[in-house]
């Protein structure tokens, strides 16, 4: 299954870039890369999946070759939510299954004791990156990679050049990050919510959902200073015991980009709940 086309969908602020497979009449599903990487984190997985399906890879705002938020706009979770309503509404898609990464497979948030120190940094972060007004670094590719690996230790160099490939642009001395740095911190476009409205949340779910984890993956990525494992946990509990029979967990082994390293690590789990026709779409 190639890859059909490279699609530019019009939003306010500009454009949403996006790559499709398979055929514009079949199921769609939707993919949403993880945290700073961008659509071709997925072109490795959908040539695995099953054929009868349209695989459609978005770009998030400010990633990829997407269109970067306006000045004073910032980056939150909500707005990332809205891109894909737009998303799917460019493409007029009624019902469709999500397929995503780390961040890009979020169904709800997490709560946090320091939760407004995370907003003061967030709006101070913002403000400094729009009054520096600093010109896009330069570098060559191969030192661009070398960055990226060193803070993605999970990403291999092969993984690590496919997603530069659409993450940079080429100039005559060399290549920038596409991506805008506003973005440069996950946790400064992060809505965090309490476990009251989570569970509020997820008991409206009507999707059925697949939660696939690496056995070396989130928690092997994370900083010292963050919360253990109990939240994680705490959010599986939870739809397990409200989706029941909809909510299934896998751990496969491998790291968090297993995706990419090894994705027939996880085509066959994915493969299998696409296949399963039980009338509601599908959340991955």
């Amino acid at each position: 299954m190639g890859l059909i086309s490279e699609l530019k969908l019009a939003v306010p602020w500009g454009h949403i870039a996006a790559k499709a497979w398979g055929s514009h009449q079949a199921t769609p599903v939707l993919c949403l890369h993880g945290w700073l990487d961008n659509a071709n984190s997925f072109d490795r997985l959908i040539p695995l999946l099953p054929k009868d399906f349209n695989y459609v890879a978005m770009d998030f705002g400010g990633h990829g070759l997407s269109s970067h938020y306006s000045p004073g706009f910032p980056y939150h979770y909500q707005n990332f939510v809205s891109e894909v309503r737009r998303v799917a509404a460019a493409l007029k898609w009624n019902r469709f299954s999500l397929l995503g990464h780390s961040f890009g497979g979020a169904v709800g948030g997490m709560e946090m004791d320091n939760l407004l120190t995370y907003k003061r940094r967030a709006i101070e972060h913002v403000l400094q990156v729009e009054a520096s007004r600093k010109p896009e670094q330069v570098v060559s590719p191969e030192e661009m990679l070398q960055r990226l690996l060193k803070k993605n230790s999970h990403a291999s160099e092969e993984c690590g050049k496919h997603l530069l490939q659409r993450g940079t642009t080429q100039v005559a001395t060399g290549v920038w990050l596409n991506r805008d740095r506003r973005i440069t911190w996950a946790e400064h476009c992060l809505d965090f919510v309490s476990r009251e409205l989570f569970m509020h949340y997820i008991k409206n779910l009507q999707a059925r959902v697949l939660l696939v984890k690496a056995t070396e993956g989130y928690y092997a990525l994370r900083r010292e200073d963050d919360a253990d494992k109990e939240t994680v946990m705490f959010v599986v509990s939870s739809l397990k015991s409200v989706l029941k029979e909809r909510f299934q967990y896998f751990e496969v082994p491998g790291n968090h980009y297993i995706h990419m390293n090894q994705p027939q690590q996880v085509a066959r789990v994915i493969s299998s709940f696409l296949q399963n026709k039980e009338g509601t779409p599908a959340s991955l």
